[in-house]
């Protein structure tokens, strides 16, 4: 959390500590004079970055708030599984007779054969 603070000025300090360095070195405009630049476009992108870098952070650490307020395992959640119980009664008992003579076909088709 310290470093978040602190990234921004310390990018300034940097670029304050080191100029000559980024403006001879680093900086894009360093072969124009008349633009003046000395290295203020270094310390452009590196600010941007900075920033880029704290809202990635920042965006990183919501999700993850979310997604640790979601997992919490300190709370009790307990699922009770009440057991369910079916009451069987007898099954009644139909008499049914068919009006149809039930004798098997087959015997009087199918005969072996007479040796």
């Amino acid at each position: 959390m310290l470093v978040k603070a602190w990234l921004i000025p310390l990018v300034c300090l940097d670029y304050e500590l080191r100029k000559e360095y980024i403006a001879k070195t680093l900086c894009v405009n360093r072969n124009k004079p008349i633009l003046n630049c000395n290295g203020k476009c270094y310390l452009a992108k590196k600010l941007a970055a900075a920033n880029q870098q704290q809202e990635r952070q920042a965006e990183h650490d919501y999700i993850a708030s979310l997604i640790y307020q979601v997992m919490d395992t300190r709370s009790g959640y307990a699922f009770e599984c009440t057991p369910v119980s079916f009451l069987f009664t007898d099954a009644v008992q139909y008499r049914y007779q068919s009006p149809f003579i039930d004798r098997l076909l087959i015997g009087s088709i199918f005969r072996p054969p007479v040796v």
